[in-house]
């Protein structure tokens, strides 16, 4: 009898103790931070976002193998809901307004592009969804002053329009063509540039604008070559900086500086046109030799994607995860909590010590890179330098 009972109490013991582990087992992990985003995957944006799509995940993967997010004393994995919006602004727009309405994510990373922050700032000051900006800026939102936006990098345009004329005086340039993409970004650069350019009494030769998808720039360059300044300053987008350079090769264009606004930073520029890249001159400020995070960041993305990160929209999106990270940190998802923090913190990233006023960073300094040998190398301001200015001498 007693030998039974032993019997029956270890069967039931040992019942206990699988369902015990089998509960364990299946007790849910703490919920997932959702972040929500849209991406240019097509559509005449689609050549820049894969350095920016890259940057956020290799941010991602990172926080999750730390153990997640790190919320007041918790830890949660970080999660993406992410939808294409085909580089149209609109479309980004009601990206936006569903996923803080419909998918009720707990963050949000931005978008690409200057026109497509534009576009989502109504629907963030609507909801009063704070949102660190990346790949953008834009004077426009600077005089609107909305509460829930911000821009981390230095490539503000009036501040462009300055220092590009400044670069200009101090290498002898006296006189420019200049060939405006009319997207936002690109006219307002103009809009602070040309008086800029006028105060430092550097002539513009050629000064024309072009649309967004344009295919062909034969027409302009022909003025250009026919004009001989000695610079060309093109204010153009990924799809079209290739276009500009390819053709201005083969027109020979024999400008000594010469400017192309967005593109040449991302790794495929150099690989794409070769030895005509070198010595062109684009918008950036950030380097790996900026500080040890610097460093950190670019050699984790060239294991994990086999290639260089883009050297300006990689780098930008990037350290606005950084930011978002360092403010969840100490305010957590609340919003109003989480706005405060990102408006009054200061935050360490690979670019430096980040801190805003307004909308803007007033802490990093506006840059250019120059492609040498295949690589941004930073030429301006000499206090950011890595390496000195080349006159483009041939193609």
């Amino acid at each position: 009898m007693t030998t039974r009972r032993k019997f029956v109490r270890g069967i039931a013991a040992s019942a206990l103790a699988i369902a015990s582990a089998q509960w364990t087992a299946a007790a849910p992990a703490a919920n997932p931070v959702r972040i929500g985003f849209s991406i240019a995957k097509t559509g005449i944006f689609a050549a820049a976002a894969p350095s920016q799509l890259n940057a956020y995940e290799l941010w991602r993967e990172q926080v999750n193998a730390r153990g997640g997010l790190e919320i007041g004393k918790d830890r949660r994995q970080v999660e993406f809901v992410m939808y294409d919006d085909q580089s149209n602004p609109s479309q980004a727009a009601k990206i936006y307004e569903k996923l803080v309405s419909q998918d009720k994510v707990d963050l949000l990373l931005a978008p690409w592009g200057t026109p497509t922050h534009i576009a989502v700032a109504p629907v963030l000051e609507r909801y009063r969804f704070p949102m660190v900006g990346n790949t953008a800026a834009s004077v426009k939102l600077r005089e609107l002053k909305p509460g829930n936006i911000w821009f981390t990098t230095a490539a503000i345009p009036d501040r462009i329009g300055k220092e590009l004329a400044a670069m200009l005086v101090a290498n002898d340039v006296k006189s420019v063509a200049l060939l405006t993409n009319v997207l936002p970004f690109g006219k307002e650069i103009k809009t602070f540039l040309e008086p800029a350019l006028k105060k430092a009494r550097i002539e513009i030769r050629v000064n024309e604008e072009y649309p967004p998808d344009i295919k062909d720039m034969t027409a302009l360059l022909s003025k250009v070559k026919q004009a001989k300044p000695d610079g060309v300053i093109a204010l153009s987008y990924p799809g079209d900086s290739p276009i500009y350079v390819r053709q201005a090769k083969e027109l020979g264009i024999g400008a000594k500086f010469q400017f192309v606004l967005i593109g040449p930073a991302i790794d495929f520029f150099p690989k794409l046109l070769g030895s005509a890249a070198d010595d062109i001159v684009t918008v950036g400020e950030w380097s790996p030799a900026r500080n040890a995070r610097a460093k950190a960041f670019h050699d984790a993305y060239v294991a994990r994607f086999k290639e260089r990160p883009d050297y300006l929209d990689s780098a930008l999106a990037y350290l606005s995860c950084e930011i978002l990270e360092q403010a969840v940190k100490s305010a957590g998802l609340d919003r109003n909590k989480l706005r405060e923090a990102i408006s009054k913190g200061s935050f360490e990233t690979i670019n430096g010590p980040v801190r805003f006023k307004g909308v803007e960073n007033v802490v990093t300094q506006t840059g250019f890179l120059q492609l040498q040998a295949g690589v941004p190398q930073l030429v301006w301001p000499a206090a950011l330098a890595t390496a000195k200015f080349r006159p483009k001498t041939s193609w």
